[in-house]
């Protein structure tokens, strides 16, 4: 071996050794380290116990657009029953619960006050038809001596008529003085002048007393008229029933004094029935006029429709009046209760979220989403939707398969993760 040989310097070998993965991973687990302490800075964990919470999955499926409703049964009208006049119960002739067919009494009431108005109005008639009797009598007897003044004028003009013409003849043969025959020419028109005047005082007078005639038998219809009307308040101390159906409630004892326009009790009309329920006020601009509802019982589905909603909003619900599409369910009874599902809309395809406790303390507005290795829950902003009995519509925020914290979230406080112990 020459010393050239000898002298060759060695090279070290190129690339990673051993050594140099740890040295990696361990940098790999510090930046990982940071990463997490960063990240975390500000945010506040509480340890939960997975077992006393309520976890749920995301799906994605037929989202059906419906509310679960209550309703009552109701009959299909209810008739009120108003005392059209007032007075003390005489006799009660039928119960609550009965069947009752129109024009039925079903109270008997009595009224001192009116009868003493009927009698005053009795007497008033009377007083009133007497008086035109008298009028028309004294009316014919003003016209029997009208016309008798009338003849008796005529007999004066036919006799001065002659005489005048006697006088005048005389008078034209100088028999007489013409102050004579002047006096008979007077008396004669001055008999004509009276007879005119007569005939139009009798025209007069007749119109006069005719006119007052005619007034007094128009008041005289009046009264008719009145009296009619009292008679019927008395036929109003009895109530009747308006229409055929059942008495459901009647609120007169007998010897107790009913005010006029008191209610005293209602008749159900039982040709048919509708169910009347109460709705949270969220949906009231959803819920209208013919939407369709359903329910079973005994094994078979009914369907019904809405009739009427109702403006009023009372203690943040409010009303509607629901009617069967075809059928009645058997043995329908007044007061029964049903457990509707009322469509809102259409069925269609989402993303949904399982109803649950978390909604009464976010509002839909986040919800508590698990990490895949599911060893926590982090809060995550969400907008959810529409609502039914079972799940919220999720619009955005989720996505299938992920897991969320459904139960209540009262525990929790401002926490913004939660570690399952």
């Amino acid at each position: 071996m020459t010393m050239e040989n000898m002298d060759r310097k060695i090279e070290k070998k190129k690339g990673l050794k051993r050594k140099h993965f740890f040295w990696i991973a361990g940098g790999i687990v510090i930046v990982f380290i940071l990463f997490r302490i960063i990240s975390e800075a500000g945010t506040k964990s509480l340890l939960v116990d997975r077992d006393k919470i309520t976890i749920s999955s995301v799906i994605s499926g037929q989202f059906n657009d419906y509310i679960r409703i209550s309703g009552q049964v109701e009959p299909i009208a209810t008739i009120y029953l108003d005392a059209e006049e007032g007075g003390r119960v005489k006799e009660r002739l039928i119960e609550e619960g009965a069947m009752v067919k129109a024009g039925e009494v079903i109270l008997k009431l009595e009224n001192r006050t009116l009868y003493q108005e009927i009698m005053l109005s009795e007497s008033d008639l009377a007083q009133k038809e007497n008086m035109l009797r008298q009028t028309r009598i004294s009316f014919e007897n003003q016209m029997i001596e009208t016309r008798r003044r009338i003849l008796q004028s005529q007999f004066e003009i036919q006799k001065k008529k002659r005489n005048f013409k006697q006088q005048e003849a005389l008078y034209n043969e100088r028999l007489i003085p013409a102050e004579t025959w002047l006096q008979a020419k007077e008396d004669f028109e001055y008999a004509v002048q009276e007879q005119l005047i007569n005939e139009q005082k009798a025209k007069n007078d007749s119109m006069i007393m005719i006119s007052e005639m005619n007034l007094l038998t128009d008041d005289l219809a009046k009264m008719r008229r009145t009296l009619q009307l009292v008679y019927e308040r008395l036929d109003n101390l009895n109530v009747k029933a308006p229409v055929d159906g059942q008495l459901g409630m009647l609120d007169a004892e007998i010897g107790q004094n009913i005010g006029q326009g008191t209610r005293i009790g209602q008749i159900n009309v039982l040709t048919n029935y509708k169910v009347q329920a109460m709705i949270d006020e969220h949906y009231i601009d959803r819920v209208r006029h013919g939407l369709v509802g359903s329910f079973e019982r005994q094994e078979k589905t009914y369907h019904l429709n809405v009739r009427k909603v109702y403006p009023e909003v009372r203690q943040g619900q409010f009303k509607i009046d629901l009617v069967f599409e075809n059928e009645n369910p058997e043995n329908i009874r007044t007061g029964q209760t049903y457990y509707i599902n009322l469509e809102l809309g259409l069925p269609e395809n989402a993303i949904m979220l399982p109803r649950g406790g978390f909604f009464q303390s976010t509002g839909g507005q986040w919800v508590f989403v698990l990490d895949k290795s599911g060893s926590f829950a982090t809060k995550r902003s969400v907008r959810l939707g529409k609502q039914n009995p079972q799940y919220y519509e999720v619009i955005e925020g989720l996505q299938p398969d992920e897991q969320v914290i459904t139960s209540g979230y009262e525990n929790f406080g401002d926490n913004d993760k939660l570690i399952f112990n």
